[in-house]
């Protein structure tokens, strides 16, 4: 019902035809942009170089520091789970904004220690905004979009990750300086005015999904396609968790390079991270979304693996831009490759949310697998490096083994 009244209220406008790219299809795009950046890049990406100081200040223990970044994960997943019944219940676009305005007030929500529970709510509510975000967005954005320009759009849209990412690494550090309650505050104003700014954005006659449909089943080739895609992409969250969790870490104690050194390769990683999906997006629109995936496993998984050979600088600065930009790199991909192999757009949301679902399952597992084994193994980040690197390569070898099964159609 508000998805009809948001229509009559923009009937005297023009619609642009959903397929079609305009300027009104970019100034979605950065709606996006601005979606991402504030429930994906700052609520999650914020946080780690905000630990040291909570530790400091007292605020919590670094032990339960751990666990509420663990907080983040599960709300994360959660989200993902959730994004579709939600999007039918309120609209996509009011879902949307809903979750902006939710991750704005979780930062101001965290800007005391009231408690630890308190604490660990606002985390979880901080990583639910991401996950549904990170269903809901490009679903918005895509139907408005030539084929042939899906995959730049996608780019930009996820760029917003990695701009949470430089920002996490430069802007956090700089609010330190003025305290740390005045650090979350200086968050919330920017995820506020990202959110005011992007508001009325959106396409206005944005369709979600009226209510939960079930899944069509698929046949044959697509079928087999969209299965091993899903594992994929879990596998490629595994291959990301070393740089994502450890990289700081390892230049710091690992390497005994310090603190200052590991968050410079760690903002390296969010310039990557800014510049990968527009370049990973322009390549799948130029190359096809499934030659582009097995391209960029191929050079993910030897950029993972690259610390277990060398640990120069030369090498470091490689491994920390290259894996940086997969990071929200491979997404635009595997959208685009999801909208290859499912014909349907109510197919294509589904497919896409199962396919969140998957990298927020298998991250997880790593996130906590890769610390247990990284405590059982006395500090060893090697293997951390070498076991991600592997899940990479499965990810490829799983691609090239269905290619010889099923015959590859474009």
């Amino acid at each position: 019902m508000t998805e009809l009244n948001a229509d009559a209220k923009h009937h005297a406008r023009p619609r642009q035809r959903p397929g079609s790219t305009s300027q009104s299809t970019w100034r979605y795009a950065v709606a996006g942009l601005s979606a991402s950046l504030v429930g994906l890049g700052l609520a999650r990406f914020s946080y780690t170089p905000l630990i040291p100081a909570l530790i400091a200040a007292k605020w919590f223990s670094a032990s339960d520091v751990v666990y509420l970044g663990a907080a983040n994960l599960a709300g994360y997943l959660a989200g993902a789970l959730a994004a579709r019944a939600v999007a039918a219940h309120i609209g996509t676009v009011y879902s949307l904004r809903a979750m902006m305005l939710l991750a704005t007030l979780s930062f101001f929500a965290s800007s005391a220690p009231v408690s630890f529970g308190w604490f660990f709510a606002w985390r979880f509510i901080a990583g639910l905004t991401g996950g549904i975000i990170m269903v809901l967005a490009a679903s918005v954005v895509l139907p408005y979009t030539s084929p042939a320009k899906r995959g730049i759009i996608g780019g930009v849209i996820f760029a917003g990750v990695g701009l949470g990412v430089a920002a996490s690494g430069t802007l956090v550090p700089l609010l330190l300086q003025q305290g740390l309650q005045q650090s979350w505050y200086g968050l919330g104003v920017l995820a506020g005015l990202l959110t005011l700014a992007s508001w009325w954005n959106w396409p206005a006659d944005a369709k979600g999904d009226v209510a939960p449909t079930p899944h069509r089943a698929q046949h044959g080739h697509a079928s087999k396609a969209i299965s091993a895609l899903l594992i994929q992409y879990g596998l490629n969250a595994v291959a990301l968790v070393p740089h994502m969790v450890f990289i700081v870490d390892f230049v710091a104690r690992g390497l005994g390079q310090g603190i200052a050194a590991g968050s410079r390769y760690w903002v390296l990683y969010g310039l990557g991270a800014i510049v990968g999906p527009l370049v990973t997006g322009h390549f799948g629109d130029r190359a096809g979304f499934g030659p582009a995936l097995r391209a960029a496993f191929l050079i993910e998984a030897a950029a993972v693996l690259l610390p277990t050979v060398s640990t120069a600088p030369a090498s470091l600065i490689v491994s920390s831009v290259v894996v940086g930009g997969f990071t929200p790199g491979v997404v635009p991909l595997v959208l685009g490759r999801i909208h290859e192999l499912v014909p349907h757009s109510i197919e294509q949301r589904a497919t896409w949310s199962h396919a969140t679902t998957s990298f927020a399952l298998f991250q997880a597992a790593a996130a906590y697998g890769f610390s247990w084994l990284f405590a059982q193994s006395g500090g060893d980040y090697l293997i951390l490096f070498g076991l991600g690197g592997g899940a990479g390569v499965v990810a490829l070898a799983i691609d090239l083994g269905l290619t010889l099964i099923v015959p590859r159609r474009s």
